[in-house]
């Protein structure tokens, strides 16, 4: 009695996450740091460079000739005390000229006590003043530079595909205004342009989806017909075909335009739910391929438009089994929660994909080196409508060849 042959195991699922490690904030080398650097940097050196100036001329006042103030010719029984200079203290023992020098050197000593004292206290004043120097230049620095993060801001909301968003700078008519200015005047063109090409798609979407049904229905009609020859039956089936995969592209093509806006009503909708449907629904065709579809499917739920989701999953799961080996294939359909994200894993075996044709497979009407449609096995819109919802969702779509053949496609999305 033959044996079933074992499946191969699953891979294991990619820990790795293509996005750039992002520095902490305090060592990122923004504008407002810099300007910080450089406004403190210019007091610094104003600073010591006066300070020099100052320390120099009293250094030159205090020491400008070196003939002492005064001298001793004469004297008898001199008595002298002095805590700051105890050699004079002892004047009777000394001669004249051994006291004047111990005053001349007394003196020199304060000199250099004042000097010092002097430094070390400027230092210190410098120290202070260079710190509410950097303070206030950083004041400054995000004062001068809150336009550009007003700019920044909605320049981020426009990358997550809210074209209405709007700078709308007030102030004076400078060049942060200017730029503001010249910045929404092109968010204002970037908007009409996705708006027609939107409303084009979608109006054509819906213009052909008449015709494609009434040739549809007519087509039925004709096959439920007994007796109609053998060459029109095999006709209308060809036909039927034909005219089921152009609905399939219109629906794509209306499913593609809707899902590039944002998503406006959000409900909670659990990730394995989801991948159970879309492994339900296309249970049939991998029984007939001979391919089999598991994996681990943890509870985790987004908000989002559950259709939409579901899309995201039917096309990755239906790919993964159309796109197999002829024998012995599997599909694994992993869900969980890593990191504050949900995340949806597909791998599969299958053909060899080079890692420069990755970028290719999300493109429409693009395949594994085909540029056109031209099979059975869909109309080439299944992995941009799931990048389409992916991003609609604040999400991402990430793939990766698989060794030995195939892809694992990895979907993250927020909580």
């Amino acid at each position: 009695m033959a044996t079933t042959p074992t499946p191969p195991q699953a891979p294991p699922k990619p820990t790795w996450d293509p996005r750039p490690a992002t520095p902490p904030p305090w060592l990122r080398p923004t504008i407002r740091i810099r300007l910080t650097l450089l406004y403190g940097g210019m007091f610094l050196i104003a600073g010591i460079l006066l300070l020099s100036i100052i320390y120099l001329l009293a250094a030159q006042a205090l020491t400008s000739g070196n003939e002492p103030l005064f001298k001793i010719v004469d004297g008898q029984a001199i008595k002298v005390a002095s805590d700051k200079c105890p050699a004079v203290n002892n004047a009777s023992n000394l001669s004249l000229s051994a006291f004047n020098a111990a005053i001349s050197e007394c003196v020199d000593h304060q000199r250099q006590v004042a000097l010092d004292t002097l430094l070390s206290r400027s230092l210190l004043a410098l120290l202070g003043l260079a710190v509410i120097a950097f303070a206030f230049g950083y004041a400054m620095a995000g004062r001068v530079l809150s336009p550009l993060g007003r700019i920044t801001r909605t320049a981020r909301a426009v990358a997550g595909s809210d074209l209405s968003r709007r700078i709308e700078l007030d102030g004076p008519d400078d060049e942060l205004k200017e730029l503001a200015d010249t910045f929404d005047d092109m968010l204002e063109r970037l908007q009409r342009a996705f708006t027609a090409q939107q409303r084009f798609v979608g109006n054509a979407s819906h213009e052909l989806r008449t015709p494609l049904a009434i040739n549809r229905t007519l087509l039925e009609v004709h096959l439920s017909d007994p007796n109609a020859p053998v060459e029109l039956q095999q006709l209308g089936k060809t036909l039927l075909a034909t005219n089921e995969r152009s609905e399939q592209l219109v629906e794509g093509l209306l499913l593609l335009a809707r899902s590039d806006n944002q998503i406006v009503e959000r409900k909670p909708v659990d990730l394995a739910e989801v991948a159970g449907q879309a492994i339900d629904q296309v249970h049939g065709e991998a029984e007939e391929k001979g391919v089999r579809v598991g994996g681990t499917r943890e509870a985790a739920v987004v908000q989002g438009n559950g259709v939409l989701l579901e899309r995201i999953a039917l096309n990755l799961v239906q790919n993964a089994v159309r796109y197999n080996v002829p024998e012995q294939g599997w599909v694994e359909v992993d869900t969980s929660v890593e990191n504050g994200h949900a995340v949806l894993v597909v791998s599969n075996t299958g053909p060899v994909v080079p890692a420069y044709e990755i970028d290719n497979l999300f493109e429409p009407f693009r395949r594994l080196r085909t540029e056109r449609t031209g099979s059975d096995k869909g109309v080439g819109l299944g992995l941009s409508i799931v990048r389409s919802v992916a991003r609609a969702h604040g999400g991402h779509i990430y793939a990766q060849p698989r060794e030995g053949g195939g892809l694992v496609m990895r979907v993250t999305l927020p909580l």
